[in-house]
């Protein structure tokens, strides 16, 4: 088999980069083992502004066009709701924090994001005295049948590989590379937390961060917004929430945890005050970055290999953008952008 790329990983970063392939009629195979889960139990919100510090996130301009774009090209080509609408209300704790709020609005870059305006709570389900400030142009992604759907449809085509792939049957020469009976021009690792164990890429500082979510069914609280307070409820319909996230960096299995879903419930039981009950429970492992930045580029010495990785918390978000960075950069030579191009650890 002679294709144009090998990709391995189907999460965000992968099926970006595959959906940049597809536009320019170019030839892959993908590789995934579901060892990955980060992206299949992920909470899939998209929100332009950090909401500790009330800054915009780094071009999020930039990535919820591209983004947006993606998703809704998607959603067209399989039939399938994707993105879901729906405004983020970030309570507040405090009169200060309803000041630093109003400042931020009136900021040309946060203008545009963040409502002036304070809701008052009128929800006795809530505790929230302060009341709320809303954040625009959000929403949620549902991943989860976004990976789903995305390997049905490369399994029927032939070109997804529920195998690990193994570097060992790798042959690398200067213009291909052969992988068993593969033979390809480039390979691209969007592998996620499994880039610990890729030799060409395990010296870059990925910090996986395990988070748990919780799904819950309370069938009082009714709300149509996500409420974002030291942990965030996010509506799924039919009284069903999400409820995230954790985040532990030693313990970087999947299985969920007691301590997670009694530190959830703990935060949760201090937000909402009326009946609900666990449904379920998931845990995945985010490859976060220290600086806050993806991780994309080339291999120092082998120029046809590359990594898509580090998307963090926001992969919903700036995954498309950096896959459609990778893609210039590999086919038309354009420089990736120094912020997210991992020649920025060289000297580490």
């Amino acid at each position: 088999m002679k294709v144009d790329y090998i990709i391995i990983g189907c999460g965000i970063a992968g099926i970006s980069f595959c959906e940049q392939l597809k536009k320019q009629h170019k030839t892959f195979v993908v590789f995934d083992d579901n060892s990955q889960q980060s992206s299949s139990v992920a909470g899939g919100l998209y929100n332009p502004v950090v909401l500790k510090r009330f800054t915009p996130v780094w071009k999020c301009k930039e990535q919820l066009q591209i983004a947006l774009d993606l998703y809704k090209n998607l959603e067209t080509e399989f039939s399938i709701k994707l993105d879901y609408k729906i405004p983020v209300y970030r309570k507040f704790a405090s009169l200060e924090e309803q000041n630093d709020w109003f400042t931020a609005s009136d900021k040309p870059n946060l203008s545009e994001y963040l409502s002036s305006k304070v809701i008052k709570n009128d929800n006795p389900y809530i505790d929230a005295p302060f009341g709320f400030g809303e954040v625009k142009e959000t929403g949620r992604i549902d991943v989860k049948t976004l990976c789903d759907v995305y390997k049905s449809s490369l399994l029927k085509q032939g070109i997804l590989f529920e195998t690990a792939f193994d570097d060992a049957y790798l042959n690398i020469e200067e213009n291909d590379i052969k992988y068993k009976n593969i033979q390809t021009k480039q390979l691209v690792f969007a592998d996620g937390f499994g880039i610990r164990q890729n030799p060409f890429f395990n010296h870059l500082p990925l910090v996986p961060a395990k988070g748990e979510l919780l799904t819950i069914y309370a069938p009082h609280l009714n709300i149509n917004y996500v409420l974002k307070s030291a942990i965030f409820l996010i509506p799924l319909g039919n009284h069903f929430y999400i409820v995230g996230a954790t985040y532990e960096w030693k313990d970087l299995t999947h299985q969920i945890t007691d301590t997670a879903k009694n530190e959830l419930l703990n935060k949760l039981k201090k937000l909402i005050n009326c009946s609900f009950e666990v449904v379920s429970q998931v845990a995945g492992i985010r490859p976060t970055v220290k600086d806050r930045r993806p991780l994309v580029g080339q291999h120092p010495k082998h120029k046809n290999i590359f990594t898509l990785n580090g998307l963090g918390t926001r992969g919903v978000m700036i995954g498309p953008y950096v896959a459609e960075q990778l893609f210039n950069f590999i086919e038309y030579n354009h420089p990736l952008e120094a912020e997210i191009d991992i020649k920025r650890f060289e000297k580490v």
